[in-house]
């Protein structure tokens, strides 16, 4: 007797058996473990993909500018030829000859004009009688006769011992007691702010270097001048 055969009652319509596969497994059991299998193999190559697009769109391209926190080192070649500028320096030749130089006393401190008269003959100038000014005046002035070709860079270069004091055309008459230049080619009328007062002195004070220094033939009448009736200019 087979299943066919086997009635459920009077008339019932007979009933059939799952079909099997092999191994006596039903058939649609085997159909959904396949399609499970295909579908997490699928769903894998899926994640990957995505996965991996995720990681390419996050990457800076090649070539743009990119943010570091590394310092940046510049080296040189100590082999390539480096080129330094020469250092230039300017040496200041004091003209000393040319034109005689007369220091006259343009201040309260008497013989001041010849204590400076001996200073300037021992930085090499040609040197008269210092004299006495007509005035008093607190800064130097140096004078110089513009028909002596030599006496104005005469008269520049005692500006530039004395601390860089003004250089004038002389006046007519010239600012001293009798009015006169004498032979002189040169007039330095000596002030109060450098009375008494070194060449090295004056050098430091104006911040240039210190004069170089010479010498000369004694000054004639150096101590010889006598005071004036007017003690403010007085050179005695």
């Amino acid at each position: 007797m087979t299943n066919e055969d086997i009635t459920t009652g009077t008339g019932a319509r007979p009933r059939r058996s799952p079909r099997q596969g092999v191994g006596g497994s039903p058939v649609g059991s085997t159909l959904s473990i396949v399609l499970a299998l295909v579908a997490v193999v699928a769903g894998f190559w899926i994640l990957r993909d995505l996965t991996e697009e995720d990681s390419a769109a996050g990457s800076t391209p090649v070539g743009q500018n990119q943010p570091t926190d590394q310092n940046t080192t510049t080296t040189f070649d100590a082999a390539l030829p480096t080129t330094i500028p020469p250092t230039t320096s300017t040496t200041i030749v004091l003209v000393t000859e040319g034109a005689t130089v007369v220091v006259a006393n343009g201040n309260t401190l008497g013989g001041s004009a010849g204590r400076m008269t001996e200073q300037l003959a021992d930085a090499g100038f040609q040197m008269g009688s210092p004299t006495n000014a007509s005035s008093t005046i607190d800064e130097s002035i140096v004078y110089y006769d513009p028909t002596n070709t030599a006496a104005q860079s005469v008269a520049q270069s005692v500006a530039l011992v004395l601390g860089g004091v003004g250089v004038e055309t002389v006046t007519t008459p010239a600012p001293t007691e009798n009015g006169s230049l004498g032979d002189a080619g040169v007039l330095v009328v000596l002030g109060n702010n450098q009375a008494d007062k070194t060449l090295e002195q004056l050098a430091e004070a104006a911040g240039v270097s210190t004069p170089p220094t010479g010498t000369s033939p004694p000054v004639a009448g150096a101590d010889a001048v006598a005071p004036t009736t007017q003690p403010p200019t007085t050179d005695g």
